[in-house]
């Protein structure tokens, strides 16, 4: 972990970092699944519980998330992956948010999202 003044910098390697927190906002790097067999509800799923958790390990929630971006291979998967989100997102606390197409890193991987996160304090 490196800080530089208010920013802090958690896991990841030299060319990212897992997590970034500025002041009372955490900046997560795209979370995609292990499960590569799990299809696009079985990956969106993970994903999300990944994201429950960093949030919780740094003092946030889902409640708290002020700008999501979730890219999917295949937009045909739009559908399915709402169906998932939307009884994962907290009522009344929808984040701002994109969807795109995009090729991801590997062709396993059908979703990857990015959050941008307040903290309590």
């Amino acid at each position: 972990m490196t800080t530089t003044n208010t920013i802090t910098r958690i896991g990841g390697n030299h060319r990212m970092s897992q997590v970034v927190r500025h002041d009372h906002t955490l900046y997560l790097a795209g979370q995609v699944a292990d499960q590569a067999d799990a299809g696009i509800s079985g990956q969106t799923e993970e994903v999300l519980a990944k994201i429950d958790r960093l949030l919780a390990e740094h003092g946030s929630h889902k409640e708290r998330i002020l700008s999501c971006q979730i890219y999917l291979a295949d937009m045909r998967h739009f559908a399915e992956m709402n169906a998932v989100w939307d009884q994962w997102v907290a009522a009344g606390h929808a984040p701002a948010r994109a969807t795109v197409e995009a090729r991801l890193a590997s062709p396993a991987k059908l979703i990857e999202i990015c959050v941008v996160a307040s903290t309590a304090a």
